[in-house]
């Protein structure tokens, strides 16, 4: 697959986690969570902006950022999930849940091989 089109499905996956962060902020409860809500709402501008990022600026950094963000988001429910994150504690059982682990799971995929792609044209240019 080529580099762009992995970076327009990298940008489409941050476009979707942080579509589903938004709504599950505003449309479903999460604003009244202390701690959760506001991450809620983080994860949703930092989606957009690394997004905007992967796509216009050709360099390492923005699939590392896509890397990060879609690791960390999954890390964060995975222990709501088992052990609980700040007092929430979901279930994996609706759509919302799905598809935010898809698109953060695109994330990493897109992330890590935009990353190595980009390590080995530096390291083949410095040879």
């Amino acid at each position: 697959m080529g580099t762009t089109w992995l970076r327009v499905l990298g940008a489409a996956g941050l476009a979707g986690s942080a579509a589903i962060h938004f709504y599950l902020y505003w449309g479903s409860g999460y604003a009244d969570i202390p701690v959760v809500g506001p991450l809620f709402v983080v994860n949703g501008i930092a989606g957009v902006l690394i997004a905007v990022a992967l796509l216009a600026w050709r360099h390492w950094l923005p699939a590392f950022l896509t890397l990060g963000f879609g690791g960390v988001t999954l890390l964060a429910y995975l222990l709501s999930v088992t052990v609980g994150f700040y007092g929430v504690h979901d279930q994996f059982n609706s759509q919302y849940e799905y598809w935010g682990v898809i698109t953060e799971a695109v994330c990493v995929v897109c992330g890590l091989v935009l990353l190595v792609r980009a390590i080995r044209a530096r390291t083949a240019q410095n040879a």
